[in-house]
């Protein structure tokens, strides 16, 4: 929506609370309430850049229209709030779940869910580690399943030609869509994980954490490590087939499988009723999203993803095309196509 048409909608909604109400002082508080009623945002810690980057320059296009609030907790915690009415959208690292879905149709919220880039989800280990240079998904299922827990605590014990040195463990809490995709990659099963590690939702104290400790490896979303890599180093996935390093070229050419996700963000449908302002942002989002994407440090979708994701928006698709499961190995290609037939 352009900038014209963006007023035009604005002053049109304005004068429908003109024309209805009678009483000034009632006319004032619904014009300023109007006004003033910021979107709200939360979720994933991974997919809040994207979304932070997007409302920075929404709003440098519409500072006196607009004021967006946007917080991460979580995709799981973010869900919680989103299906309790509490938030406009929900960022999210991987598709709603069945008990997430229930929790929505039993509260009346509606969704639309629009897939926004694709991330690649990397491990990574101290900048000076000198050892470890790649690692296979047995290996890290041995780190990190529930039996390792008191049991793994050295890096010699998962694979024999490293040091026998403290293995120190990082990575995302349990309300995160990061530990649920990694999770269910690595053990085949979500949120089945050892818990004895050093947890944040924050993945910027995960980036820090590693930064002090030679020891430590960890895991979250790609931007972060791009954005840091002078003081951290990525594995090589050993996937079975071949190593592979996370880069933006191997996610666009599908071959950093199976740790390749696509990232999402979840519109509640009566929002986009009851505040204006929403429908311009996601249309801003979906528009300029190919760009910032890239800015942040992920991989954009082709043009015809955003399209798609338009599309669905404007006709106000709602529900989801993962019937609540977290779909492994997707490709840009395969993910497309699902959008396509929805």
């Amino acid at each position: 929506m352009n900038a014209n048409l963006y007023q035009r909608a604005i002053s049109l909604s304005v004068l429908a609370v003109v024309v209805g109400c009678s009483d000034p002082q009632s006319l004032t508080n619904q014009i300023q309430q109007q006004q003033s009623e910021p979107i709200l945002i939360d979720g994933s810690s991974t997919v809040f850049p994207i979304t932070d980057e997007v409302s920075q320059e929404f709003q440098d296009s519409y500072s006196d229209s607009v004021q967006i609030s946007v917080n991460f907790s979580g995709t799981g915690a973010g869900f919680r709030k989103f299906c309790a009415g509490e938030t406009d959208i929900n960022d999210a690292s991987r598709p709603i779940k069945p008990e997430e879905m229930d929790a929505c149709r039993t509260a009346g919220i509606e969704y639309i869910e629009l897939p926004i880039a694709f991330d690649a989800l990397t491990v990574v280990v101290h900048r000076d580690n000198d050892w470890a240079d790649s690692i296979t998904l047995d290996e890290l299922e041995k780190m990190w399943e529930p039996a390792a827990e008191g049991v793994i605590n050295s890096w010699r014990q998962v694979r024999p030609t490293w040091p026998d040195q403290p293995l120190n463990l990082y990575g995302p809490g349990q309300d995160s869509g990061t530990f649920d995709y990694f999770t269910e990659v690595v053990m085949g099963e979500a949120q089945a994980s050892r818990m004895d590690y050093t947890d944040s939702e924050d993945d910027l104290v995960l980036v820090q954490d590693v930064r002090q400790d030679p020891n430590a490896l960890a895991y979250f979303g790609y931007a972060y490590y791009e954005e840091n890599q002078a003081t951290l180093k990525a594995l090589e996935i050993d996937n079975g087939e071949r190593l592979i390093s996370p880069s933006r070229d191997a996610v666009r050419k599908a071959q950093y499988q199976p740790f390749a996700r696509p990232l999402f963000i979840y519109v509640n449908a009566e929002s986009l009723e009851a505040k204006p302002k929403l429908q311009a942002f996601i249309e801003y989002y979906l528009s300029h999203a190919r760009t910032l994407v890239k800015v942040v440090g992920y991989v954009p979708l082709p043009d015809e993803g955003y399209s798609l994701a338009l599309e669905h928006l404007q006709n106000r698709k709602i529900g989801t095309v993962f019937n609540g499961k977290i779909q492994l190995d997707l490709t840009i290609e395969a993910l497309l196509q699902k959008e396509a037939a929805f």
